[in-house]
């Protein structure tokens, strides 16, 4: 055998030795997490760049041959304002949600519970697991009613109501369907358009809506795929795990700021509703549901009762 082609064999040899030791540690929580229910949020960067679609397809798929059962609850605000833009139709926020008249929430029921539900369920499809794409709408899964929001009127002092338009939150959750698909070895692929009673088709925030469904479940972990590592203390370090009091107490002293506020307020509602554990991580790391649930520590910050 030459140089080289020893070189090579101890290379392959090495690689394998570290595959085997990788599954060995695996081992413990791949026993911890058999049977389990994991609601996955999926957004951002991770859905938006094609290897990071492509490795987050591949977990997904992974998680339901190993035993776990993964239901996902995907966003898509880029991919509507590309839509929006596209048929020139106005939009604008207000505190971060999206002003949602008829035109609009048309539009996006038509990109979240078609285009993007069907790529995400392409990604886990592709990767060799059986995933199926559904709205909140499909078996009366997410009931939804008008958010109802008010602010301070700069100019006159006063608290006034804000109209934000068909935008929803949930009401209720008949988690039937999602038994039914699960139950036939199948993954919820899950876009937030949820209805109320009357019938009117209602935008719901991705964030809210996972949590919500993780809620209902009684899943064993939430993880909730952002932008960020998780949740930084002042010196802008990953704290690690967090209860409930100490969220409030971080709201409360300023660690937590703006769009993270409401991230951890969702994951607090989900522990509430009977979730164990709710981790913010980072989306943009490959194999990030992996990492969380299958390594010592985990990568994001756990928040839990």
């Amino acid at each position: 055998m030459t140089d080289t082609a020893a070189a090579a064999a101890d290379a392959r040899k090495s690689a394998a030795e570290e595959q085997a030791r990788i599954l060995s540690h695996a081992l413990p929580f791949l026993r911890r997490y058999a049977g389990a229910t994991v609601v996955v949020k999926y957004g951002g960067h991770a859905m938006d760049e094609e290897h990071l679609a492509s490795s987050f397809g591949g977990d997904i798929a992974l998680l339901k041959q190993v035993g776990v059962n993964p239901v996902v609850v995907h966003g898509g605000g880029p991919q509507i304002n590309a839509m929006l833009k596209r048929l020139d139709v106005k939009s604008s926020f207000i505190d971060g949600l999206r002003v949602t008249d008829q035109q609009t929430v048309d539009v996006v029921e038509m990109v979240l519970a078609g285009t993007v539900n069907k790529h995400v369920a392409g990604l886990i499809n592709r990767a060799g697991a059986l995933a199926v794409g559904i709205c909140g709408k499909d078996g009366g899964l997410i009931r939804a009613e008008k958010i109802k929001r008010a602010r301070k009127n700069p100019e006159t002092g006063e608290m006034e109501e804000i109209d934000l338009g068909f935008v929803g939150e949930p009401a209720h959750v008949d988690v039937r369907v999602i038994h039914a698909l699960t139950g036939a070895g199948l993954i919820p692929v899950i876009s937030p358009v949820g209805m109320d009673a009357a019938g009117q088709t209602y935008n719901i925030n991705a964030d809210t809506a996972a949590g919500a469904v993780a809620g209902a479940l009684g899943a064993t972990r939430l993880l909730m795929l952002t932008d960020v590592p998780g949740v930084l203390d002042k010196d802008k370090n990953l704290i690690p795990e967090m209860t409930l009091g100490d969220v409030r107490a971080g709201i409360a002293d300023g660690t937590i700021t703006g769009g993270m506020i409401p991230k951890v307020e969702n994951c607090v509602d989900a522990v509430q509703r009977g979730v164990k554990g709710a981790v913010i991580l980072d989306g943009r790391q490959p194999h990030a549901c992996l990492l969380e649930l299958f390594t010592e520590g985990g990568y994001g910050t756990l928040i839990r009762a």
